[in-house]
C-alpha cells in the first residue's frame, strides 16, 4: 500500500478539488498519511489569492529536499492555482528543482497518467489554460471523491470567474465561468443523499452567474428549486454570491424553499464607492445596502456574512471610515477580513498609490475590533433560544454541529446523533461559537 500526504491551501473550491484528488489516489491504491516521512507522494494543492500562502509553499517544499535525498523514489508535487500563473510556474521550476510533478486546476483528471510518468523519473509539467471541455461539461464529473465529511458535502455548480475584479487573480487561475449541466448537479446531489448525506454546499466563485453560459432558461434560483425536490436532502447552502448578479429570482427562492438555509455570504469588499470603482466590483455602496434590505425583508433573521479588504491602493482614511460605517449599518454576523495583497498580473498590483503596510495593519485591527463587537452582540441574542442543529462530529467534551444560520454549536450528547437534526438550547455564547444542551 502506497501512501500520500496532501496539503490543501485556500478556498472551498480547493478543498473540493482535494477531495477529487484523494478519490483518484484511493482508486490507484494509495492511502492517506499525516506523516511526511511515510509518504510516497507529497502533493500541495496551492492558493494564489494572497501572498502568504505562496510563501508557505516555497518554505515547506524547500525543506522537503532532504526527504527526497533520503528517499529518491519519493514524488513531490505542486498543483492548484500557483502553477496557473506563468511567472509563478517559472519560479517553481527554478527555485524548487526537486519538485517532480506540476499540474494546474483544469487537468486534475489526468493525475493517474501524470503521476505514473513522474514515478518513472520524468519531471512532469502540465498546466492547461482552460478546462478543454464542452458547454456544461467538466472533466471532474464522474471522478471518485473522498469526502472530508460524511454528513455534509461540497458540490460544484460553476467553475471559474469572468468578473475580473482589479485585485483578484482567480479569473487567471480558474479560467472563465463554466456551469455544470443541471442534470449532472442533480445526479450528484441525489447520489449523496442516497449515501446518507444531509446537507450540500453548492460551490462557485460566483454561484449567481450559474446558467448564463448554458444557453437555456436555467438560473441559480431554478437550480435551487430542482435540488429542493430531492427526497432525503435536509439542507442546502451555497457560496459565493456576487452582489451584482444577485437578482429577485434567487431572493424568492431563498424565501420560498425551506431546505435553503438562512445564511448568505455576500462579499462587499469595501464601503467606499470610489474604492469599489477602482476594484471593478460593478456596484455601489447604495446598491449593496438596498440589496441587503431586500434580502432581510424576504428572509427575516437571515445571517449575513461578508469579505472585506483593507488597504486597497488609494484607500484614504475617509474611504476606510466608509467601510467602517457600512459594517455598522449592515451589522454582519461575521466577516472575513483581509489586508490587500498585490497579485502580479492584476491591475491593482500596478497602481502607484499603494497604502503603507503600517497603515494597513492599523486599519485591519480597527475593523476586526468593530466586527468582533457586532458578532458578539449577534451571538448573545441567541442565549436561551432553541435552535435546529445538524450534528456533524464529535468534539472535545461532546458533539459539534451547525445551526441553519451556519453558527457552530458544541453540546453534550450521544454519538448516535451524528448525522441527525436535533434541537439545542443555547446556554453560552462567545464571539465565534455557541454552547448548548439538548432541548
Amino acid at each position: 500500500m502506497k501512501r500520500y500526504y496532501l496539503k490543501t491551501m485556500g478556498c472551498q473550491m480547493n478543498e473540493h478539488d482535494s477531495e477529487v484528488i484523494a478519490g483518484i489516489l484511493a482508486s490507484l491504491g494509495y492511502e492517506p498519511t499525516e506523516e511526511l516521512e511515510e509518504a510516497d507522494f507529497i502533493l500541495y494543492n496551492t492558493c494564489s489569492v494572497r501572498e502568504n500562502p505562496e510563501r508557505k509553499v516555497y518554505g515547506h517544499i524547500a525543506a522537503f529536499r532532504k526527504l527526497k535525498e533520503a528517499k529518491p523514489e519519493l514524488v513531490i508535487g505542486i498543483c492548484g492555482c500557483m502553477p496557473q500563473q506563468k511567472d509563478e510556474l517559472e519560479s517553481i521550476l527554478e527555485k524548487l528543482p526537486h519538485v517532480d510533478l506540476i499540474f494546474g486546476t483544469h487537468n486534475i483528471h489526468r493525475l493517474p497518467e501524470l503521476l505514473e510518468r513522474a514515478q518513472s523519473g520524468e519531471r512532469v509539467v502540465e498546466v492547461w489554460d482552460e478546462a478543454q471541455a464542452g458547454p456544461g461539461e467538466d472533466h471532474r464529473d464522474g471522478l471518485p471523491k473522498v469526502r472530508k465529511h460524511n454528513v455534509k458535502a461540497f458540490v460544484n455548480v460553476i467553475y471559474g470567474c469572468t468578473n475580473f475584479c482589479s485585485y483578484c487573480i482567480v479569473p487567471y487561475t480558474r479560467g472563465k465561468e463554466h456551469s455544470r449541466l443541471p442534470e449532472m448537479v442533480r445526479q450528484e446531489v441525489q447520489e449523496l443523499t442516497e449515501a446518507g448525506f444531509k446537507e450540500v454546499t453548492l460551490l462557485g466563485q460566483n454561484v449567481n452567474a450559474y446558467g448564463k453560459d448554458l444557453g437555456a432558461e436555467i438560473t441559480f434560483g431554478t437550480l435551487l428549486r430542482e435540488l429542493h425536490e430531492i427526497p432525503g436532502l435536509e439542507r442546502i447552502r451555497f457560496t459565493t454570491s456576487h452582489p451584482r448578479d444577485m437578482g429577485e429570482d434567487l431572493i424568492r427562492a431563498m424565501a420560498e424553499l425551506p431546505k435553503v438555509c438562512e445564511h448568505l455570504h455576500l462579499p462587499v469588499q469595501a464601503g467606499s464607492n470610489r474604492i469599489l470603482r477602482r476594484m471593478n466590483r460593478g456596484y455601489t455602496r447604495e446598491y449593496y445596502l438596498q440589496l441587503v434590505n431586500k434580502v432581510r425583508e424576504a428572509v427575516p433573521g437571515i445571517s449575513l456574512t461578508t469579505d472585506l479588504i483593507v488597504g486597497f491602493p488609494g484607500e484614504t482614511e475617509a474611504d476606510f471610515e466608509e467601510t467602517l460605517s457600512l459594517v455598522e449599518d449592515v451589522r454582519f454576523d461575521s466577516a472575513f477580513t483581509f489586508i490587500f495583497s498585490p497579485r502580479k498580473g492584476t491591475p491593482a498590483a500596478r497602481m502607484s498609490d499603494q497604502v503603507p503596510e503600517e497603515v494597513k495593519k492599523e486599519r485591519i485591527y480597527r475593523l476586526i475590533d468593530l466586527q468582533n463587537q457586532i458578532s458578539g452582540e449577534h451571538m448573545q441574542k441567541l442565549l436561551g433560544q432553541e435552535l435546529e442543529v445538524l450534528v456533524e462530529d464529535v468534539s472535545s467534551g461532546g458533539l459539534v454541529g451547525r445551526t441553519r444560520s451556519n453558527r457552530q454549536v458544541h453540546f453534550a450528547g450521544d454519538t448516535c446523533l451524528i448525522g441527525q437534526l436535533t434541537v439545542v438550547r443555547i446556554t453560552e455564547a462567545s464571539t465565534f461559537s455557541l454552547k448548548g444542551e439538548l432541548a
